[in-house]
Formats: C-alpha cells, structure tokens, sequence
C-alpha cells in the first residue's frame, strides 16, 4: 500500500474490525482484470478475487485509469463500491466537476470559469471571468496540484500558452479574493455534509 494511504487504511480497519466486519486491505496495482463473457474477474496477487460484499475505493490520482477500471471491474462483478467507477472519474475531472455542480437543481454557487482551447480566445476569457487576477487550472489534478494565480494578463496568456503547447487542457476561473487561499473539503453522507 503506497505512502499516505497507509494511515487511512488503518483507521478504516480499525473502524471496520470495531463494527465487526472482515476487512482486507488490498493495492489496487497488485490487481489484473481478466474478461470474458459474462464472466469479470479480478486476480490479486495470481489467486482469483472472491467472496467480497463491498470495496471502499482508495485511488491516488497518479493511478486514475487503471483503478477506475478495477472499480469498474468490481461493479460488474456485483461488488457493492462506496465510491463507484463513475463518481471517481468526475471528481478528477475538473472541467467535469464543475459542469455537474453548476447545474440549476444543485442551486451550489461556483466561481465563474471558462474552458478556452484557442489561445486566441484566451484573452477574452479572461475578461469573461471578470479580469485579472485569475486562477488557472490543470483540468485533471487533485489537492492544488496545477493551480496556478496570474495576477496580470500578460503572465495569464503565457501561462495558458505554455501549457496548451505542451497539450495540457486549461480552465480560467475567477479569482474569489475572499478565499484568501483556503478552500473547503467536505464528505457528504447520504444528506449530511461532515
């Protein structure tokens, strides 16, 4: 099990043993998916998967696609997953994410943001936002990781330039100076945010 996890795993252990359950901890890259017709299958560590009622779903962000299809696999093969395959993938999409949240049933406010795939539209974007300073994202990326603050438009054109050469999807949001910073990470269960 890889760095951080393994704090987390243990505390779910523990949680887990003192509600009675059997739990095995298992490292996702350790798993292979084999298909055939009707019959998914997942092998850990050369021995067939079996006899699990429920996976709680620990992907790191540097394994998205390959855990996300043994999350998939896990689904086909009747596996209760507290976090499903499609969940995981929209919250480390960001463009995603933001798309789901800015829907009017949600009535959750988000900062203005714009997707922009032409430089040339760039500038314009950017005063769509509302101007600088803005925060320009990565696309895909977990816990700050490709957030970038352009506090001219100068520095924010270049920024998303460089990073639209080297092929990388860009999102121009605008700046909340009130954040100061800290952002928010809530868990929601069933309909309780914790």
């Amino acid at each position: 099990v890889h760095g951080d996890f393994v704090g987390v795993a243990s505390r779910l252990v523990e949680a887990a043993h003192q509600r009675g359950h059997d739990v095995k901890v298992i490292d996702t890259l350790r798993l292979t998916i084999d298909l055939q017709q009707g019959s998914p299958d997942l092998y850990y560590a050369g021995a067939p998967l079996e006899n699990f009622d429920a996976a709680l779903p620990r992907i790191g962000a540097s394994i998205s696609f390959y855990g996300i299809a043994v999350v998939r696999q896990l689904e086909q093969m009747g596996v209760y997953c507290a976090n499903s395959a499609n969940g995981i993938q929209n919250a480390r999409d960001k463009l995603r994410s933001l798309q789901i949240l800015s829907r009017s049933e949600h009535a959750i406010g988000i900062p203005q943001t714009t997707f922009v795939r032409d430089r040339n539209d760039a500038m314009a974007a950017i005063e769509r936002v509302g101007g600088v300073p803005v925060v320009i994202k990565l696309i895909e990326g977990t816990q700050g990781i490709g957030v970038i603050l352009a506090e001219r438009s100068e520095t924010a054109l270049a920024i998303i330039e460089a990073l639209q050469r080297v092929r990388q999807n860009v999102l121009i949001q605008k700046f909340v100076e009130e954040s100061r910073g800290r952002d928010i990470r809530a868990f929601v269960v069933g309909d309780r945010a914790e």
